[in-house]
């Protein structure tokens, strides 16, 4: 594992369509029990060489009801980007992943797992790659999380610019992530 890690860290195959350059950013080990798999590293983590350690990881950590700690224990939670590196901006947001990095990396990653116990699915660009009968939008996939479970779970962006589609949606917080924490904690302390 770790050298495949390596690997993926040196990868510089779509650096010239980057706005910032190369910087893969996965973390994983062998033993991981979840997986956090989401679009891409933002700008902010990017700069930091770490995931997550932005507002959205916030929401996040607080959704998953676990402290940073537990969070960057890579026994505990892997995290695969579809994309490795910082697409760059765009008109609403960042760029698209690059679409190169998960069918290079995915399943070679994927087959160094021996303890994955769930994969969490996080915004529409993971969900579309994982998940064969995806409903059209996100609301409906996250709506039917169930239907993807015991390997899957589906989660929106934990943004803040999804802050409106979450008071839109008050289930979400109510009925998905007590689900979702009650997972987690019983994963992590098995």
């Amino acid at each position: 594992m770790q050298q495949l890690l390596k690997e993926i860290r040196n990868c510089t195959l779509c650096e010239p369509q980057l706005d910032l350059g190369a910087n893969p950013i996965i973390s994983a080990n062998k033993n991981s029990k979840i997986l956090l798999i989401s679009q891409a590293p933002g700008r902010i983590a990017h700069l930091k060489s770490k995931a997550w350690d932005d507002p959205s990881g916030k929401v996040l950590r607080k959704w998953l009801n676990v402290d940073e700690t537990t969070f960057y224990n890579a026994d505990n939670f892997a995290i695969l980007p579809t994309g490795f590196c910082y697409p760059g901006k765009g008109k609403n947001g960042d760029k698209l992943p690059r679409k190169e990095c998960a069918p290079l990396w995915h399943e070679k990653v994927m087959h160094q797992f021996k303890n994955v116990k769930l994969k969490i699915l996080i915004g529409n660009y993971s969900q579309q790659y994982y998940l064969e009968n995806k409903p059209k939008t996100l609301t409906e996939t996250v709506q039917n999380y169930k239907d993807f479970l015991p390997e899957y779970f589906a989660l929106p962006h934990p943004s803040p610019r999804n802050r409106f589609w979450i008071q839109k949606n008050p289930w979400f917080i109510n009925e998905v992530i007590p689900e979702l924490q009650n997972s987690i904690a019983k994963i992590i302390n098995n």
